[in-house]
């Protein structure tokens, strides 16, 4: 795949954004290692992704900081080398001058035709300037709350009809896959929020030949969830319960101190014990919001398990991390990997890149394995044949 490929980033100014786009330009000018990228392991050598210096930058925020100064927060705090962001800054620079005001709460909700209208011409210019024959949005914005029910959401006809006649029935992040699958371009959804998971916006992707994928990158937590409560269940021992405690800071914490948006988190995170185990498991999760963590966030997991003789026993863990670091090279992954999907023509939810959701869409393996072997069939299929 030698042509570039555009990644239209919605949160683009975040700092998981702004990891994802600067460690980019730091692997493809030799400065880091491609550490933590799934795509970069010797499994998958011979798929034909782009490089990652074949990717254009640009996106959309409804703040207003610029990508220098963020990536300058973000080595105050740890997050980005010290003079990283200096040796990059002409690309930083140019991924600064795609940026376009965002698309808020209430814009969807008072002019949702208008502000669709909005994003499908800033990602037809974008296309159009750089002369993209493939391009790859994906949110990184922050959670919003649960979208209410609607019959709209079930019929794509009912869908653009609401839309005409000003009804509030798709929240940001929908009104962004539904502008993607617009323009031809992939939509991931890296958050819990609705995103492309509405049937209505899932039967467009499939009409409009393109691919979709989602829900809520899996960077901490519900990674090590996906790993242990396999391996419990494989030795045929009964979970009781897994209680989860969550704190964390910056940008994401403050957005999940909103109880309804932490919903969305919340319902993500709950959905995979009860896949995995195949019986219900008293699960609570709380998360906080520590404005002193910044950008790192701790999980603590106190599981409490059943063996022989019905004998109890507990295993506690502790997960202390950096959310940007661990999601930015997995947003790479996604790009990489919805490139190479548009090129090989797929069309509507792609379940095999289930591997990197808390919640995957088109399927509910959660098992990390097993998430690993599909992944690995899907990208290697058409090599092999």
């Amino acid at each position: 795949m030698s042509s570039r490929v555009g990644v239209w980033m919605v949160g683009g100014r975040g700092s998981v954004a702004t990891t994802a786009l600067t460690g980019a330009a730091a692997v493809a000018a030799g400065l880091a290692e491609p550490t933590g990228m799934v795509t970069m392991r010797p499994d998958f050598a011979e798929a034909s992704m782009p490089e990652l210096g074949d990717l254009v930058f640009g996106g959309h925020d409804v703040v207003e900081t610029p990508l220098a100064l963020r990536a300058a927060r973000l080595v105050d705090d740890g997050v980005l080398p010290v003079g990283l962001p200096n040796a990059l800054g002409a690309a930083i620079e140019a991924a600064e001058s795609e940026q376009r005001p965002g698309i808020t709460g209430h814009d969807a909700r008072t002019e949702p035709r208008a502000a669709l209208g909005r994003i499908v011409s800033d990602l037809s210019s974008f296309k159009s300037r750089h002369d993209l024959q493939k391009v790859v949005v994906v949110n990184v914005s922050s959670t919003e709350a649960p979208v209410d029910a609607h019959p709209a959401h079930q019929d794509p006809a009912l869908l653009m009809d609401a839309l005409d006649r000003g009804l509030a029935v798709l929240p940001p992040s929908a009104l962004y896959a539904l502008a993607a699958i617009e323009v031809g371009a992939a939509f991931v959804d890296f958050t819990p929020s609705v995103g492309a998971r509405l049937p209505a916006i899932e039967a467009l992707a499939e009409a409009h030949e393109v691919p979709v994928a989602g829900s809520d990158g899996k960077t901490g937590e519900t990674f090590m969830k996906s790993v242990l409560a396999p391996a419990l269940g494989a030795r045929n021992l009964k979970v009781r319960s897994w209680a989860g405690y969550n704190i964390l800071g910056g940008g994401d914490g403050a957005a999940l101190a909103d109880p309804e948006r932490a919903q969305s988190k919340l319902d993500s995170k709950g959905k995979l014990l009860e896949d995995i185990l195949g019986y219900p498991v008293e699960a609570p999760i709380r998360i906080e919001d520590v404005r002193d963590m910044g950008e790192w966030k701790t999980a603590w997991d106190h599981i409490v398990f059943e063996g022989f003789l019905g004998v109890r026993m507990k295993l506690q863990f502790t997960w202390e991390g950096c959310d940007s670091s661990l999601a930015a090279p997995l947003l790479l992954d996604l790009i990489r990997l919805m490139a190479l999907a548009l090129e090989r023509e797929e069309r509507g939810v792609l379940s095999e890149l289930a591997f990197f959701f808390k919640d995957p869409a088109g399927t509910r393996e959660h098992s990390l394995h097993r998430q690993y072997e599909m992944l690995e069939r899907w990208v290697l299929q058409r090599v092999v044949a």
